[in-house]
């Protein structure tokens, strides 16, 4: 499984990034391979200040070690087969990460995360193994069409496996991207799962499951970015985008797990992680939505998510 999730991600990483690289030929995506020193490493393709996105990261990674006693403390409450007692943990973690903001205020940014972990007792042997993931929009003005859209292909691919996974991962999806002290989802939603192990399903089936969530991403974003991209735009706009990128950072800062998790391994790569936050964003004191505005109609879609098919 290892390898076939490795092999997985790379071919996604490419075809994502070329498709993307289309969209805007003239402003070449940078593509760093990184190496860690307690093992493995990855690619990172990141592209900037381009014509259609202010800030684009497209990361696989594949890395490997020993995990410390204060991890496998939090990995055991979902993960009741690793051993309570050891101080160490030897791991594998094979995923691909995405978040793509554009300039145009109209073209929401998107967020993507796919990943696979093992951890091995002292011997090598597997003890334990799940996959997570999933993807999610953030608008900065909202387009009833885009959210349904995205969430029709996303539930598309579910269904094909389980039809019970998207109401699931969506609630799941809504829960976790939630900003707690902004009382406010960081954006529409998509779908979010973790810890899928052999409780769920077995291994193959939801190996297949997380290909054809893969597979849906760029029929799922590609037509609303192409859409959004060129449209008018004012000051008044841009200054909206930069306050919604703030709770982007905040929410990524202070509440998403992966970061926290990312920048406590040991030999992190701190460039790879934070390739998530926008380049820029606002923060102004005291500001409140005009009443009756756009501004005004997406915070009430932030405070109270709806069902979008």
């Amino acid at each position: 499984m290892r390898l076939r999730m490795e092999a997985l991600i790379k071919e996604k990483q490419s075809e994502i990034v070329a498709a993307l690289q289309e969209l805007d030929p003239a402003n070449k995506f940078r593509i760093d391979t990184w190496s860690r020193p307690a093992g493995g490493g990855g690619l990172s393709c990141v592209q900037q200040d381009g014509n259609v996105f202010e800030k684009a990261g497209v990361n696989t990674s594949i890395v490997y070690g020993t995990l410390p006693r204060p991890a496998i403390e939090k990995m055991r409450v979902n993960h009741k087969a690793i051993d309570p007692d050891v101080d160490s943990l030897e791991f594998f973690a094979a995923g691909l990460s995405l978040v793509l903001h554009p300039q145009n205020p109209n073209a929401p940014t998107v967020h993507l995360n796919y990943r696979y972990f093992e951890t091995m007792d002292n011997d090598g042997k597997c003890n334990a193994w799940w996959f997570g993931g999933g993807t999610d929009l953030t608008p900065t003005y909202l387009y009833d069409e885009d959210a349904i859209h995205f969430h029709k292909s996303i539930k598309d691919a579910c269904d094909k496996h389980d039809r019970g996974y998207y109401p699931r991962f969506k609630q799941w999806c809504d829960k976790y991207f939630y900003i707690p002290h902004r009382q406010e989802s960081r954006g529409v939603g998509g779908i979010f799962f973790d810890d899928l192990d052999n409780k769920e399903k077995d291994q193959e089936q939801l190996f297949s499951f997380v290909k054809d969530c893969l597979a849906s991403f760029l029929p799922g974003y590609l037509p609303i970015i192409t859409k959004r991209k060129d449209m008018p735009f004012g000051e008044r706009e841009k200054q909206w985008q930069q306050l919604r990128r703030g709770r982007y950072v905040e929410f990524n800062l202070v509440n998403d797990r992966g970061t926290s998790f990312g920048l406590n391994t040991p030999s992190a790569r701190v460039e790879s992680i934070l390739m998530s936050l926008p380049l820029t964003a606002r923060w102004m004191y005291m500001h409140e939505a005009e009443k009756g505005s756009r501004e005004e109609r997406i915070m009430h879609v932030l405070k109270q998510p709806i069902d979008w098919i």
